[in-house]
């Protein structure tokens, strides 16, 4: 359950009928909200000249829920706003991890003459092998802000643990924590302390309800700023990297009230198909896209297969427009 209080309800009364209702307790600017276990389903009536609304729900997925808020959530990547009242679909794009200035530069510069405002690249790379490339760390960052200082980006970067998760914070537009960190409350809860937008990767042995509740970590917290991004799961396929779940998307978009980001790149793992597998997310009226590009692919430091060519990417821009256009989107 979801109670709003009324806006006189002073911090000290919020405090009580939190402690009351074993309730979560943030301010949204306006008033106290308080989110109770899910099955709590009447407010107790000693309390009842506080509460201004209550919303019952069915589990917990709350704050996150349609049920809650009837629409998609406005939020801003950078100076573009997504979901809300927008038919924006934000491209979101670079390499897979900063390597050095003169690469993050060449994507960059790329990036800027075809219009994209927000680039992406890691800085602390969560590899599934302790001998792989782990990513420049902070270094990486100050790059990435050296970018947006100078051509004038968003930035999205990864938040691989809790011990840089400040450093990552400080230094991105959007916090992304990353498919194999969404279970980490230590991120997580830090991400709610912040009014940044946060990026929540989908598991890839993750339920649908598992990764929505994810995001109830943050929105509890106070940040209201949350988009949800499917990457792909996986299941016994192994031709591909995992199977892209766009079953999954059309349930989010049912059901959740955040906007819906999709990685086509990490899904197939393979470049071939990423720009037609693009097309279709495109058409489902998703709030955006995020796909790796590099310079130089095959010398890439991570993910090498799945990254595109700067003609590539070129060829995947023109591709998708006309897609957007015939669903009432626009790409930015």
């Amino acid at each position: 359950m979801i109670l709003h209080l009324k806006t006189t309800a002073t911090e000290a009364q919020a405090k009580q009928v939190a402690a009351a209702t074993s309730s979560v307790l943030f301010h949204d600017s306006t008033r106290h909200v308080l989110v109770t276990p899910s099955k709590l389903k009447s407010a107790p009536t000693q309390f009842e000249s506080l509460i201004d609304s209550a919303f019952v729900m069915d589990n917990d997925l709350q704050l996150g829920s349609r049920n809650y808020i009837d629409h998609t959530r406005s939020v801003k990547v950078g100076s573009v706003e997504i979901g809300g009242n927008t038919n924006n679909t934000i491209l979101i794009a670079g390499p897979c991890s900063v390597e050095s200035e003169e690469q993050i530069r060449e994507s960059a510069t790329f990036m800027k003459s075809l219009g994209v405002t927000a680039l992406r690249g890691g800085c602390y790379k969560p590899r599934t092998s302790p001998y792989s490339f782990q990513g420049l760390g902070l270094e990486g960052l100050k790059l990435l802000s050296k970018m947006r200082d100078e051509f004038g980006f968003s930035i999205v970067s990864e938040v691989r643990d809790a011990t840089h998760v400040d450093d990552v914070i400080e230094h991105a537009d959007v916090i992304q924590i990353g498919a194999k960190s969404m279970y980490d409350h230590g991120i997580l809860r830090a991400c709610a302390k912040t009014n940044k937008t946060v990026l929540i990767k989908r598991g890839f042995g993750t339920t649908l309800q598992e990764f929505a509740q994810a995001a109830e970590f943050v929105l509890s917290g106070g940040n209201q700023n949350v988009v949800l991004c499917e990457r792909g799961i996986r299941t016994f396929e192994t031709k591909t990297r995992f199977t892209l779940d766009l079953c999954g998307v059309a349930w989010l978009k049912e059901y959740t009230n955040l906007p819906i980001i999709l990685d086509p790149s990490h899904a197939l793992g393979y470049r071939y198909g990423i720009s037609d597998l693009s097309k279709a997310c495109v058409a489902m009226g998703i709030d955006g896209l995020l796909v790796e590009v590099h310079p130089n692919p095959e010398v890439a430091k991570s993910d090498a297969a799945q990254q595109l060519h700067h003609d590539e990417f070129t060829q995947l821009i023109q591709a998708i427009k006309p897609v957007a256009a015939a669903v009432g989107r626009t790409i930015v």
